[in-house]
């Protein structure tokens, strides 16, 4: 996610904590017995094979890394897994990468991709490389991690978010963390560019190149000692969603064998709509290089299927491009990707019964709306203290959190899971972090401010607490904090090893039951001293916080309108209040 500039810190914190310090990882613990462990032997080397050290070779040439984390990692990046999607291979299905020779030199960050940055153009459309993190050890057919970050799939880099040299060395796995095309590049559906090959007729770009890099990881990371048999696709925020449609994908299935969505929830749109709003978002640009006279007819022009259309479109500098649409702030309207093609993505979306099932988990926090409340243009241009001391203020920002927050939730997990359910053919696991609204032990500012806030769980997966004690002071480095990240780690080390996050030493994390009554989640939050995790069957559903919502006299009857108007409406979570309060809605008709 991006804001403005003087949420910077929080934006740090969120994506992109360099410095930290780690919970040491417990020694991993065999799986219950009950449940499908996943098999950790390969089948096949493919004719390569790991030896400890930063020199490997790849099925397209050999390639040297570096040591970090004080020796203990072994890194590998900007590792290119596709062709640069530059020239006429722009808005076409990624193609393999030409074997190299010489040693490719995977010291340096590769490109990320080009994307709109605190006003710049930053990166570059030749992106599709990879980053590759292992202990270094000499330890062979370890679990990969698939890791697709966020930043509603416009902004955000494969480096940019946590420290995978520690999380490598903490779950004892190997790492692999993506580049891929962002913003109109990574997912258009203008009429224009289709080919009549199904897969570049999506418009799909940015899961292609995903689709392209699981490819390349299952046909190399043997060479880096992981298992192609054992493989997590996991993702952050947006990176969160990929992963949700990689599981209703048929071009994903027998790619990977566990998913992890973090913040992530069921998000599509139908192609044709999302087609207008990227032609009115172009359309300026039509203007400006004088082929129209007026927008309206620019954007006519766009939504038809020219040549002449095409030839305009590929001849865009990819900075332009990259300048368009801004940021979405979690509306798809204002960006809209995961296209409903029916090829990519069915056209029924995830009310499809045929899901790649495999082992799932789904974390959120309970109060993941906070800093997208903070940062809405209703709050933005106030100062904390101002929002902490001001009543009414302070009201309508609590209202806007706690509503937000709550149809955030259901959408990241609990909607999702009981959607599922019928026809997941996997154990769904899910969990919600409390940690951050105990004023108590972060402090009145942070715990109404931010709370369990979008991307708490870094530090508790990661260690990288130093950026969050900036705001946090040293809640995460209080016992309790510290056990819960031990904790934590160890649910997520045991689930990409064996497909099932529990242990003897932890509290049992049982599966999405839909039964009244059963477990539904696990809770993660600590005091000062301790963690507190425990299993909760509560349930929320749509209704049950619309209608107290509507009872809700914390505000006025006109501030309730205007925030439910204006600061909730067209959210990814928002679909069912915005029919039910009769809201405007963001599409263009």
């Amino acid at each position: 996610m991006k804001f403005m500039k003087k949420t910077s810190l929080l934006l740090a914190i969120v994506l992109s904590v360099t410095s930290m310090s780690t919970f040491s990882n417990g020694i991993l613990a065999k799986a219950d017995e009950n449940v499908n462990v996943i098999n950790s032997v390969v089948d096949s080397d493919g004719g390569l094979n790991y030896t400890q050290g930063t020199l490997q070779n790849t099925k397209y040439g050999e390639v040297k890394g570096h040591e970090e984390n004080e020796g203990k990692t072994l890194i590998w990046s900007g590792i290119p897994y596709a062709k640069a999607p530059i020239g006429e291979l722009r808005w076409k299905a990624p193609v393999n990468t030409e074997k190299w020779t010489g040693t490719f030199d995977a010291t340096k960050a590769g490109n990320i991709g080009i994307q709109l940055s605190s006003g710049k153009v930053i990166g570059s459309e030749d992106c599709l490389n990879l980053d590759i993190y292992r202990p270094n050890t000499n330890e062979k057919k370890l679990p990969v991690i698939f890791y697709v970050h966020g930043g509603n799939n416009q902004t955000g880099s494969s480096g940019g978010e946590t420290n995978f040299e520690k999380l490598s060395v903490n779950a004892n796995c190997v790492v692999v963390a993506v580049n891929y095309r962002l913003g109109a590049l990574g997912f258009n559906s203008l009429p224009a560019l289709k080919t009549g090959d199904k897969n570049e007729d999506s418009g799909n770009y940015a899961l292609l190149d995903m689709s392209k890099s699981l490819d390349w990881i299952n046909e190399n990371i043997t060479a880096f000692g992981g298992n192609p048999k054992n493989i997590t696709a996991s993702g952050f925020s947006a990176g969160g969603r990929d992963v949700m449609a990689m599981l209703i994908s048929p071009i994903f299935k027998g790619k990977f064998q566990k998913a992890i969505s973090f913040s992530g929830g069921m998000t599509t749109a139908d192609p044709e709509d999302s087609a207008k709003v990227i032609a009115k978002a172009i359309a300026p640009l039509v203007v400006k290089d004088n082929i129209k006279a007026t927008e309206d007819e620019a954007y006519n022009w766009l939504l038809t299927d020219g040549k002449d259309v095409k030839d305009y479109l590929y001849g865009l500098s990819a900075d332009r491009l990259a300048s368009l649409m801004g940021n979405a702030g979690i509306r798809m309207s204002a960006f809209p990707h995961l296209y409903t093609d029916g090829t990519v993505i069915p056209k029924e979306g995830f009310n499809t019964k045929e899901y790649n099932s495999v082992p799932l988990i789904m974390s959120t926090g309970s109060t993941e709306f906070s800093l997208f409340a903070r940062y809405d243009n209703k709050f933005a241009a106030v100062d904390d203290n101002t929002l902490l001391t001001n009543s009414e203020l302070n009201k309508e920002l609590r209202f806007s959190i706690n509503y937000g927050s709550k149809l955030y939730e259901l959408f990241n997990s609990e909607e999702s899971a009981e959607r599922m359910n019928a026809n997941y053919k996997a154990r769904i696991y899910d969990c919600d972090f409390e940690f951050g609204n105990n004023k108590d032990v972060v402090g009145e500012k942070m715990a109404q401010l931010a709370g369990a806030f979008h991307g708490l769980w870094i530090p508790f997966v990661t260690g990288e607490t130093t950026g969050f004690s900036a705001l946090y002071k040293d809640s995460f480095n209080n016992a309790g904090a510290q056990d819960l990240g031990v904790k934590f780690t160890k649910y997520i080390t045991q689930f990409i090893w064996y497909g099932n996050p529990n242990s003897p030493e932890l509290v049992a994390w049982k599966p999405w039951n839909s039964t009244s009554g059963a477990p539904t989640q696990l809770v993660l939050d600590a005091d000062k001293d301790k963690a507190n995790i425990k299993m909760s069957n509560e349930r929320i559903n749509y209704n049950d916080v619309i209608k107290e919502m509507e009872a809700d006299t914390t505000v006025s009857k006109e501030t309730k309108d205007d925030l439910i108007k204006n600061v909730l409406n067209g959210r990814w979570f928002s679909g069912k209040l915005d029919e039910h309060f009769n809201n405007q809605s963001l599409w263009i008709k």
